[in-house]
């Protein structure tokens, strides 16, 4: 059994906020699906299935409703949840192929719904990946 550690990392995860969005652009379930086609292929990931979007109800909490979608990919996966009458989205990207530019997905999902400002998070995720398998 291999206890090596790789110096590297597994994944990267860029969650991104976005605020004082377009709301007819946030409400709009066809571009949702639309971004969960086309940034992976920007990215030159690959999709492992359709992308899937639902229409969220309004909570009568904090959730005023609106679209929530997400694409599985072979190198993991990108959510968006939209909150038109906020405003206001909430997107993950989330990928094991290291080394993609965050500014990319900043720009793309900044011109897809027209945000006014934005808050990023990026995460180098899997520090302590194991280099081989630990079980053969």
């Amino acid at each position: 059994m291999s206890e090596t550690i790789n110096q590297a990392h597994f994944g990267e995860h860029l969650t991104l906020d976005g605020y004082g969005g377009s709301y007819e652009k946030l409400n709009d379930r066809e571009l949702v699906l639309s971004c969960l086609s086309d940034l992976p292929k920007k990215l030159g990931m690959h999709p492992l299935a359709e992308p899937v979007i639902y229409a969220a109800a309004d909570n009568q909490l904090r959730d005023p409703g609106g679209w929530s979608g997400f694409v599985v990919i072979a190198e993991s996966h990108i959510s968006i949840h939209t909150f038109p009458k906020r405003r206001f989205v909430s997107i993950d990207a989330y990928t094991c192929k290291n080394g993609f530019d965050p500014s990319i997905i900043e720009r793309y999902f900044q011109e897809a719904f027209s945000l006014e400002d934005m808050e990023t998070n990026f995460i180098k995720r899997g520090t302590k990946y194991p280099v081989e398998n630990i079980f053969e």
